[in-house]
């Protein structure tokens, strides 16, 4: 049971990441969310006017923490730039073996609301992956590598493709096999 102490809306939005990220956004009914909360229907509709909100309310809570995860890693690994973005796929790969994890839950997500580009999480979706992209090519720039944009969106085309196939095959190794990539990306356009 959720702590009382913590606000209603932050317990609705914890359960709903709990729930939305393991089961899926259309699996999970808002009574589901709203009993994980230890809170009444009534009470998740004062805060979140639909699902469609708490959906993106639920992408919203993703965003900041993913992207200190990747900054973290990126920073922490010792080595150049391609080392370094390197390890960010070998941290992926690692979280990838935790038996709880089910992939990026932006792009799962946007898989289940194919049919509504103009959703709300879309939205949210599209800011946090144009954001990592963004920040990445700042690290490359950064590391005086050449065109890093170009390289930066070479590198997230690898990091969607590895998060696509996980979804697919479960296997880790394509993730540090995209890593590989990434760093011979980035050790190509530096040369």
């Amino acid at each position: 049971m959720p702590s009382p102490a913590k606000p209603a809306r932050e317990r609705i939005i914890d359960a709903a990441n709990r729930l939305f990220y393991q089961e899926g956004i259309r699996a999970v009914s808002v009574d589901a969310v709203a009993e994980k909360a230890g809170i009444t229907k009534k009470t998740l509709y004062y805060h979140f006017k639909s699902k469609d909100d708490l959906i993106t309310a639920y992408l919203t809570s993703r965003d900041q923490p993913n992207l200190a995860h990747y900054e973290a890693w990126y920073k922490a690994a010792s080595g150049e730039a391609g080392d370094k973005v390197e390890a960010i796929f070998l941290q992926l790969a690692q979280s990838a073996r935790h038996p709880k994890w089910k992939g990026c839950g932006f792009l799962r997500t946007a898989a289940e609301l194919a049919n509504l580009p103009g959703h709300p999480a879309m939205k949210v979706g599209a800011a946090h992956k144009r954001k990592f992209e963004d920040w990445l090519a700042g690290q490359l720039a950064e590391a005086q590598t050449p065109s890093p944009a170009v390289t930066a969106r070479q590198i997230v085309l690898l990091l969607e493709g590895a998060f696509s196939i996980m979804l697919i095959h479960k296997d880790p190794t394509y993730i540090e096999e995209a890593g590989r990539a990434a760093r011979a990306l980035v050790m190509a356009a530096r040369t």
